[in-house]
């Protein structure tokens, strides 16, 4: 079990690994990554999930209802939870806050989701159908709150665009709707539902750009990191615990509460333990928002998911 954890997370360490060393060489300006930013975020992450959303079968979506319900609730309840503790008791600025609660409630679906799930369940087409429902419940589900926040902020700095955030909401959701990074999983997800079916040649075509996207998500944090020194704090080892220890154990409460077992308690729980996603990082770099917090609980996640992880399977209803 242990191994089997370790391999999965060693691209995602040695990946971010390279990145870091790429910026403490100077090889890369890492207090100037804009250009590598719009390319994961415009172009390579929305590839990859619109290929992963497009794919995944309507039917397939409606028949793993209990697990979209479970991983949604879980994260959902993570999200205001770490928000509401990082503004109103740490106080942190809206923007901040933002960054590292997505961190914390959104897993590391993409990286880790189908190497951790495929050597416990077997890979096949339900393991990958799983990955895909899970990354698509991130994506359309978790990451608009965040760009929400941040386009608010933003909104809330410029001349001209001062105002309630009810005001503002219609303004912030378009420009969170119109992001890449939003509207490219939720097309994909529309055009299964109305059963349309992509030409090959184009997945073909975008097949390339999707598969680099973790690589170069990861690379991008080694970056970012590499500009930061690594803090601990009580910000920092709430949220690292609540990601690797609350999050999943709401999971394990909602397995039960809903009667599921076998595999599929074992994906909602599994999905839910692995360690926090680099969405967060990524998008806060985005927007110009550093968050130390963020990238110390990314790298602890990773590092101790090792020891929650096989805790998490172990307690797995039917399992």
């Amino acid at each position: 079990m242990a191994y089997t954890i370790l391999h999965a997370l060693a691209p995602i360490f040695i990946i971010m690994l390279l990145g870091f060393w790429a910026g403490k060489a100077k090889l890369i300006d890492n207090s100037k990554v804009s250009l590598l930013n719009i390319y994961v975020m415009d172009f390579a992450l929305p590839a990859a999930l619109f290929s992963a959303t497009v794919k995944t079968p309507w039917q397939g979506i409606m028949a793993q209802w209990p697990l979209i319900l479970g991983l949604t609730l879980s994260m959902w309840v993570t999200y205001a939870g770490i928000y509401f503790l990082a503004v109103k008791l740490f106080k942190k600025a809206p923007q901040d806050a933002a960054v590292l609660t997505l961190t914390v409630a959104l897993p590391n679906y993409a990286a880790l989701g189908l190497p951790i799930l495929g050597s416990i369940l077997g890979e096949g087409p339900s393991t990958s159908l799983s990955v895909a429902v899970s990354i698509a419940c991130g994506s359309v589900l978790m990451t608009p709150f965040c760009l929400l926040i941040l386009e608010r902020e933003k909104a809330q700095a410029t001349a001209g665009e001062r105002g309630s955030a009810l005001a503002l909401l219609p303004v912030l959701m378009w420009r969170s709707v119109k992001k890449p990074i939003v509207w490219g999983p939720l097309l994909g997800v529309l055009l299964s539902a109305f059963g349309v079916v992509m030409p090959d040649l184009l997945l073909a075509a975008i097949k390339p750009l999707g598969l680099s996207a973790t690589a170069a998500a990861l690379f991008l944090t080694g970056l970012i990191l590499s500009a930061r020194r690594l803090q601990i704090n009580q910000v920092v080892i709430t949220s690292t615990l609540t990601k690797l220890l609350i999050q999943p154990a709401i999971a394990w409460g909602i397995v039960l509460l809903l009667g599921l077992h076998g595999a599929l308690a074992v994906t909602t729980i599994l999905m839910i333990a692995l360690s926090a996603g680099f969405f967060g990082v990524v998008f806060g770099n985005r927007y110009g928002v550093q968050s130390p917090d963020a990238e110390a609980v990314l790298l602890l996640s990773s590092l101790f998911c090792t020891l929650s992880l096989p805790l998490f399977i172990a307690m797995t209803p039917g399992s």
